[in-house]
């Protein structure tokens, strides 16, 4: 149980160092010039620059998945948490575990409708995010976080 449950963890802390780095960088230089992104691509995108979608980066599958590593580890009691709590009868962050992936589903179906394409990266996080969603639905882990 705890290994799986530890599966979780990994792949919480990597999209979230992932998205740190990425986010972080993005905001550092919006005109994506430190990662060879250029402002062209955002041309079918409502952004002008690339410091607003690193930010979100940066905050949502970044900060979000990296603090939520703490709360499945310690399951901290947080009222605020469980008024989005869909599943009741799981802990909260649990349930925000599978919010994180959705949350990296939808970012990366807008991406690929911005960008107007689809790169092996948009595929991997599209895997990913089932991967997280699948893990976090094993019955050992479910188990571990049911009220």
């Amino acid at each position: 149980m705890k290994s799986q449950r530890n599966v979780l963890l990994f792949l919480l802390a990597f999209l979230g160092l992932g998205a740190i780095f990425g986010g972080g960088i993005l905001s550092i230089s919006p005109t994506g010039e430190l990662i060879g992104m250029p402002l062209s691509m955002l041309e079918k995108s409502p952004f002008s620059s690339f410091l607003v979608p690193g930010i979100i980066l940066f905050l949502v599958l970044g900060l979000a998945p990296s603090l939520l590593i703490f709360a499945l580890l310690g399951k901290p009691e947080s009222k605020i948490a469980e008024q989005l709590n869909f599943y009741k009868d799981m802990h909260w962050s649990w349930t925000y575990s599978i919010y994180i992936a959705f949350a990296l589903i939808i970012w990366i179906q807008l991406e690929m409708v911005f960008l107007q394409g689809v790169s092996w990266l948009h595929t991997f996080y599209m895997f990913f995010a089932i991967a997280i969603i699948f893990v976090a639905l094993l019955p050992e882990v479910r188990r571990s976080y049911k009220k």
